[in-house]
């Protein structure tokens, strides 16, 4: 019987030990964080007067490093209150205190000697069943755990994070020939469900998988650019987003990980690896060059890109000189930006014959879709957790195998072949069997035969949903899908999911279905963004050519269909994640249930473009402040308005779901989702909870407002900011705007409305702001530039 995790403790505080430990504190789990006792009391330590006997002194290492986790960016806690789960310690003092951990995890030097000595301690103070791992990222899980006793192989095995543990979603689990099999399989559920991680079983081989393939292809592609003679900028133009990778692309990929880092992971393959593998893994002389030069990439100022001023420099490999960035633009690249889904665009590229970029292309993609073949068997047991790992640590939108599918089978070991290079003879009787893909219908090619994707079952794909089933109902803007068990799923695919009338149009059919034939209905999507906001092109050209007739009716049609929302008879759900903006935090608010990521970027973002919130944000986010409150206790109204005010008129956005509660876009009974991939499926029992215990929507109650003194008293600390120079006439203009909404007009303090009448008194506001040329000026900015305009 497996012991659940409840408490864990880290070996080692530096960035990555830190990091995991802030992740586990972000879902709850107090950490110990140990590490070692400093050599002597520094000089403000001496100061004080403290010795190397004070505890102060003792754990300052692990204290210093709560401390940065403050002010790193991207931050590693989702709120600063939770780093109050995490004990800093040091490995003499607190050894005796494992004993407390579920979970040990070993982030210490990349020094085999080092940690075999570390878990020879560990094995002397840790209770029995609890889990210990080693997050190494390339050395032996194996030879860690020799001489260790039964009891701690059992429960012993490699848990490689990527960093930063808190964004990126792949976890390597490495087992070892004693690890206990319920031990794997807890770890793997465990890593998915509360971690919120993309697990993949790798094998105990240096870098594991993701590294290995992800840091051949990397040296593959700087050998490229030496041979063809491409320039740095060259080579990032044309492998990033064009080919579904990243847009740090390769060398901006190396400046971020840092060309110490890199090496350090390609020596870990060099040292082990024969023939012609070794020398790939063979650093170029280059790299060493720019290695003993200091020129580490972001961490030391530059790498193979320097920033001087505004301008982004690009190295020169021949001269090690910086200048001006350049970019590959050849018909190929045209051509495949023209084209129309990812396999076309690749296609284009890879088979352009005399073509600088295809040329490049096919010499990078190739040689890597061989060498993850080659590894299959040896790295992971199967084609799908090599992509998974590739997609998940490296950012890729297709694995190497997908790839290959992608332009063919084939077609690319026929051209392999014609440059004299061997396939791998099992890509040869797959081919002669006639199967020409490594992946079918939900299934993957393996020994001979087909096998089905394994899937953890709280992962929804919508797409495959569509496939299988299509929709109930769709326009340009958003279609309806049946998710099964009763639930019904309204997704968002406009450009960016940015809010229009044909949007509002099917949230509109989609309650009135709902409240026919469905338990409930879950508003979520699986795009980049849950929802950026309204369409502001659209709106601005209606508001330049003054149709504000028009205007008028859209607004109202929005805060509609938002009461909608709010008073179906069915239970709604919002699902938001990453950047939830304006209009998208609009429609989240209104709904019986939020079911956020635990990555949700929510906001009411108006007054960046000129405006205030117009489809009921002000008064839905008034009410969730309201709503809050002890009942039964006397309240300061004041308070409330002001509170609300300032997170609107600051357009304060939170940078984690946890962060939205506390700003109250979230109420205590909505629900966070670690894992992203989980949160459809968390969303939809949520609407099936609410269905079972007999869901009635919302009572509608009058709403009391600050009046006329609380308008005064809400503008007071604007004006301020305006005399000091802090902001603008139009700013104040806006902030009055936005003051006379949530005060409720020229009534008297305390006087009760109705739900209506504020939002009237929105909608006005909304478009008295958007007949202002210096709003208008503001959204266009915001399109042209992507960035608010203060004028």
């Amino acid at each position: 019987m497996i012991q659940p995790i409840k408490k864990a403790a880290v070996l080692g505080s530096g960035v990555m030990g830190s990091g995991i430990a802030a992740h586990l504190a972000n879902i709850g789990i107090p950490t110990l964080l140990l590490d070692i006792v400093p050599r002597e009391p520094n000089d403000a330590e001496k100061a004080k007067g403290l010795t190397l006997e004070d505890k102060q002194v003792r754990n300052r290492i692990a204290s210093e490093a709560l401390q940065k986790l403050l002010k790193q960016k991207p931050a590693p806690l989702t709120v600063k209150e939770n780093l109050n789960l995490i004990e800093a310690g040091n490995l003499e003092d607190d050894l005796a205190r494992l004993n407390e951990a579920d979970w040990i995890i070993e982030v210490v030097t990349e020094n085999l000697n080092i940690k075999k000595q570390v878990f020879e301690k560990v094995d002397q103070y840790r209770k029995p069943g609890s889990i210990v791992s080693s997050n190494t990222s390339g050395i032996s899980v194996e030879a860690m755990a020799e001489g260790r006793s039964e009891d701690f192989q059992k429960h012993f095995l490699g848990t490689h994070f990527f960093n930063p543990p808190r964004y990126l979603k792949l976890l390597e689990i490495i087992p070892t020939q004693h690890t206990d099999p319920e031990v794997l399989n807890y770890m793997k559920m465990f890593s998915e469900d509360m971690l919120g991680k993309g697990v993949v079983i790798a094998k105990d081989t240096p870098n594991f998988i993701a590294n290995r393939i992800g840091t051949y292809g990397l040296l593959v592609t700087l050998r490229e650019m030496l041979k063809g003679g491409y320039s740095v900028g060259e080579v990032d133009s044309v492998t990033g987003p064009l080919i579904g990778r990243p847009k740090s692309a390769t060398f901006r990929t190396l400046d971020v990980v840092g060309l110490d880092t890199f090496v350090h992971v390609a020596k870990n393959v060099y040292d082990q690896a024969e023939g012609a593998e070794k020398e790939v893994f063979d650093v170029p002389p280059i790299v060493l060059k720019m290695l003993e030069n200091g020129w580490l990439g972001s961490k030391s100022g530059q790498g193979f890109f320097k920033k001087e001023g505004k301008d982004i420099l690009e190295l020169d490999p021949n001269t090690l000189e910086y200048g001006p960035r350049k970019k590959l633009k050849t018909q190929a690249t045209e051509l495949a930006k023209q084209e129309k889904g990812s396999a076309n665009k690749l296609k284009a590229l890879v088979y352009a014959k005399d073509d600088r970029a295809g040329t490049l292309l096919w010499n990078i993609f190739s040689p890597v879709l061989l060498y993850s073949a080659e590894l299959l068997g040896k790295i992971a047991d199967d084609i799908p957790s090599i992509d998974r790992a590739m997609k998940w640590g490296f950012g890729w939108e297709k694995g190497p195998f997908e790839t290959w599918d992608a332009i063919g089978v084939e077609r690319a070991a026929a051209k392999i072949k014609e440059q004299g290079v061997q396939v791998p003879q099992w890509v040869e009787d797959m081919l002669a069997a006639g199967h020409t893909s490594f992946y079918k219908n939900n299934t993957y090619y393996h020994n001979g035969e087909y096998r089905p994707l394994e899937v953890n079952p709280k992962a929804i794909d919508l797409k495959q949903i569509k496939e299988e089933k299509g929709v109930i109902k769709k326009n340009s803007g958003a279609s309806l899908i049946d998710i099964g068990d009763g639930v019904a799923l309204l997704e968002f695919h406009s450009q960016n999911n940015a809010i229009g009338p044909d949007i509002l149009q099917m949230i509109n059919w989609s309650i009135d279905e709902v409240e026919r034939n469905y338990k409930g209905l879950v508003i979520g999507n699986q795009g980049k963004n849950f929802c950026v906001g309204a369409n502001i092109a659209m709106i601005l050209m209606e508001a330049q050519d003054e149709n504000f007739f028009d205007l008028d009716m859209v607004v109202r049609q929005f805060q509609n269909t938002m009461m909608k929302i709010k008073y179906s008879r069915k239970p709604v759900a919002a699902a938001p994640f990453q950047m939830t903006l304006g209009g998208g935090t609009e429609v989240s608010l209104p709904c019986a249930h939020v079911q956020a990521s635990m990555e949700t970027y929510m906001g009411l973002v108006e007054v960046g473009v000129g405006l205030i919130p117009g489809g009921g944000g002000n008064k839905e986010l008034y009410l969730r402040y309201l709503n809050a409150l002890p009942k039964g206790v006397d309240f300061d109204l004041m308070k409330v308005a002001a509170k609300v005010f300032e997170t609107i008129a600051m357009a304060k956005v939170s940078t984690s779901g946890p962060e939205a509660s506390e700003l109250n876009f979230l109420r205590p009974s909505d629900g966070i989702s670690v894992n992203p991939d989980h949160q459809i499926y968390d969303a939809k029992q949520a609407v099936l909870a609410l269905h079972e215990k007999g869901y009635k929507p919302p009572v509608r109650k009058k709403i009391p407002v600050v009046g006329e003194t609380g308008y005064a008293a809400l503008i007071l600390g604007a004006q301020a900011m305006q005399l000091s120079g802090y902001i603008s006439d139009h700013d104040m203009k806006i902030a009055k705007k936005l003051a006379y909404v949530l005060a409720g007009g020229k009534v008297p303090f305390g006087t009760e409305v109705d739900e209506q009448y504020l939002l009237d008194l929105e909608r006005e506001a909304f478009l008295s702001l958007l007949a202002e040329p210096k709003s208008q000026q503001r959204m266009q900015h915001m399109l042209l530039k992507g960035k608010p305009l203060r004028n």
